[in-house]
């Protein structure tokens, strides 16, 4: 098994809706998000998935999170735009355009101490 993984970035306001806090008023990340795949083999010139095509991928989902309030775009205006839901959404955008290789996990970082992990 061969595992491939990037990271990427956006910058985001959200608010976290009866979350009863702080976290419940308008406030911003830097949100990392790692994603890795899994492949069986490797290709015929020895790759499992190429990282600049792995990134392209990434970045087409997540350029609309970019300088947004989450919770203004759709699905974050129905469900929560916690740092899970956003994995979670990232996974299933991200696993209708690859073929021949698996979505491990995505991961999202809204600090560099605090994240979340999907994992199908």
């Amino acid at each position: 098994m061969y595992q491939v993984s990037v990271r990427e970035h956006f910058d985001a306001a959200h608010y976290l809706r009866g979350y009863g806090g702080k976290c419940e008023e308008v406030h911003g990340h830097r949100f990392e998000v790692a994603v890795t795949l899994e492949a069986e083999e490797l290709n015929e010139i020895g790759i499992a998935f190429d990282f600049t095509e792995l990134k392209k991928h990434l970045g087409a989902i997540i350029e609309r999170y970019d300088h947004v309030c989450l919770n203004d775009i759709s699905p974050f205006d129905t469900i929560n735009p916690s740092s899970e839901n956003i994995a979670r959404t990232v996974y299933d955008e991200l696993a209708k355009r690859l073929t021949g290789v698996a979505v491990s996990s995505v991961e999202v970082w809204e600090s560099p101490e605090s994240r979340a992990v999907y994992i199908p």
